[in-house]
């Protein structure tokens, strides 16, 4: 997704507009959805989602709008449920809070409450009305990066999955083409997944070299618990040539997850971008 202008909605005649009433704030004025744009470090964190023990994204977030809303609590959505580890280019949170605030002092008041944590708000904009983070979204974009040289990653450490032996990256995309289309997805599915059907859509899975670093891009509607680590442990498997191209498509066909490869450390996964039909930070132009 593309960054918009800061924190203003535009109309056809090319009129900033104050993002829309939903409701009274506990500071007397209406309360406004924002759509946030989020770049994080995953690596310090238990995930998005808040847990019994350790701090998550969506704490260290709601925590610091509380501080905008005199100290009461405010509830966050979010667009992928990050699990602990895996990082964020481009996540899209919503949070209701006054619009007697503009937009750019949203932004920066959130980003002083939400510091030292790794984790900062690129941009917001007023949120189109109905819309939700979460259930509008109709597309979502992961990366996925191994490095793959002899050497022990120094800057890239924590961002990467580290392989020292040599991968054939144009055999794992053959195998990945294998995996695209509508599938029910079982064999890359993690145990706890609490979706309620297996079945997915997967746009697009390509898998190409850049000298050391080897990129995975992974697009569907939406993603299985664990499906884009599981699928990426499984091609890994392929580029070292423990497996054959064919054997992946026997692997989805199986509908088992222990037919399929291991599960691709959190490191070396990210959220890159998520789509919708109109764009909060774009409200010129529809998906």
């Amino acid at each position: 997704m593309q960054r918009g202008e800061e924190g203003q909605r535009l109309e056809g005649d090319g009129q900033r507009i104050s993002p829309s009433p939903r409701g009274r704030g506990s500071g007397g004025g209406g309360d406004a959805r924002w759509a946030l744009l989020l770049e994080y470090d995953g690596a310090p964190f238990v995930g998005w989602q808040r847990q019994a023990t350790g701090l998550s994204v969506q704490e260290v977030l709601e925590t610091a709008a509380a501080k905008l809303n005199h100290g009461e609590h405010v509830a966050s959505t979010v667009a992928g449920r990050t699990d602990a580890g895996v990082h964020a280019e481009a996540q899209v949170a919503q949070l209701d809070l006054s619009d007697a605030i503009p937009a750019p002092k949203v932004r920066d008041a959130l980003n002083y409450h939400t510091k030292p944590h790794r984790i900062v708000v690129l941009d917001i904009a007023s949120a189109p009305d109905g819309w939700n983070a979460r259930f509008s979204a109709i597309g979502r974009t992961y990366r996925y990066r191994i490095l793959n040289r002899r050497a022990r990653p120094a800057l890239l450490a924590g961002h990467v999955w580290h392989l020292p032996a040599e991968l054939d990256a144009e055999a794992m995309h053959r195998a990945a083409q294998t995996l695209l289309g509508r599938h029910d997805f079982s064999s890359f599915r993690a145990a706890a997944c609490q979706a309620n059907s297996p079945l997915r859509t997967l746009d697009r899975l390509d898998v190409r070299r850049d000298g050391d670093i080897i990129e995975i891009i992974a697009e569907a509607r939406s993603f299985l618990h664990h499906q884009v680590r599981n699928m990426v442990g499984t091609l890994k498997l392929v580029g070292d040539g423990r497996w054959p191209v064919e054997r992946v498509a026997a692997a989805l066909a199986a509908c088992d997850r222990a037919a399929a490869g291991p599960t691709a450390p959190a490191d070396g996964l990210c959220l890159t971008g998520v789509r919708y039909e109109v764009d909060p930070f774009q409200p010129l132009r529809n998906v």
